[in-house]
């Protein structure tokens, strides 16, 4: 009788306790909604996909000096876009030379050439260790996904790789079928070169060592090089802006003044030009939409 008494005291604080536990767990991998847009940015805290319907991007046709980058990268996702196998792709190099505006492009030709056959998924750095959660969920959509990481590095005791890592090739499952994954970087490797040469210099066995944080970049098939344009690629970026929104100002003038907005910024790139771009169009008077 004792004992019945206790269990029955008990019963209602055991019941919050599981409820509390069951708050606390997180959530299994539902069925996302893919279906409302073409481009989606994955918040981690949530567990949500927020649509985005304009997505800032530059057109293709406006990009210059990387005319290599953007056939090969085209061409793989064209290939994925139509269920045949692709790679995973690393866009490295310089900062402004069109890493990202590349991967957004290449998303809206495809989808200009056939509505709705791809989407875009924005997953941020530092939602990196949530991915294995996101492609578990994306993986029960019917709908082909690039999975998009900007500015993809790692520093110091960041263990955020390792899952990286298994997800896009080591892990039991891998990659799902209908995701491809591309990620730029100011970094070839993802890792600063002293975080490297650290490495080498304290581990047990240096090889090992740089091995483990370099083959991260070797999970991608494509590897793709951007480097700071020379000056007339700069004014054929420069050139190309002005004729597509307009912005009347005669050849010589413009050259001179994107020449000298590229001195004060130290740096000759798209951005740089995207930039001059804006300032004179304010000065214009003129809209860039």
């Amino acid at each position: 009788m004792t004992d019945e008494l206790s269990t029955g005291e008990f019963a209602p604080l055991l019941a919050r306790i599981a409820d509390a536990l069951e708050r606390l767990a997180p959530p299994g991998p539902g069925r996302v909604d893919l279906d409302g847009a073409d481009a989606f940015v994955w918040h981690a805290e949530g567990g949500r996909l927020e649509p985005v319907y304009k997505v800032n991007r530059v057109e293709l046709d406006l990009l210059r000096g990387i005319d290599r980058q953007i056939d090969i990268l085209l061409d793989n996702t064209r290939r994925f876009a139509r269920g045949l196998p692709a790679n995973n792709a690393l866009l490295w190099g310089a900062r402004g030379t069109g890493k990202s505006s590349l991967v957004k492009a290449v998303h809206a030709q495809i989808n200009a050439d056939a509505p709705g056959s791809l989407v875009l998924v924005e997953i941020h750095r530092e939602d990196i260790p949530s991915l294995p959660r996101l492609l578990q969920a994306m993986k029960r959509s019917d709908r082909r996904c690039v999975l998009f990481c900007d500015d993809l590095s790692f520093d110091g005791q960041d263990a955020a790789y390792k899952s990286l890592k298994a997800v896009l090739e080591g892990g039991i499952e891998g990659r799902p079928a209908n995701v491809v994954f591309y990620a730029t970087s100011n970094r070839r490797h993802l890792m600063p070169r002293d975080m490297i040469e650290n490495e080498r210099s304290t581990a047990i066995n240096p090889a090992e060592a740089v091995e483990e944080k370099v083959s991260l970049s070797d999970r991608f098939g494509l590897w793709l090089g951007f480097h700071n344009c020379d000056q007339e690629t700069y004014f054929a970026i420069v050139e190309a802006y002005a004729g597509r929104f307009g912005l009347d100002l005669d050849r010589d003038t413009l050259r001179a003044e994107a020449n000298e907005w590229s001195v004060t910024r130290g740096a000759r790139s798209g951005r740089v030009a995207w930039q001059y771009i804006q300032d004179l169009a304010g000065r214009l008077g003129k809209g860039l939409d």
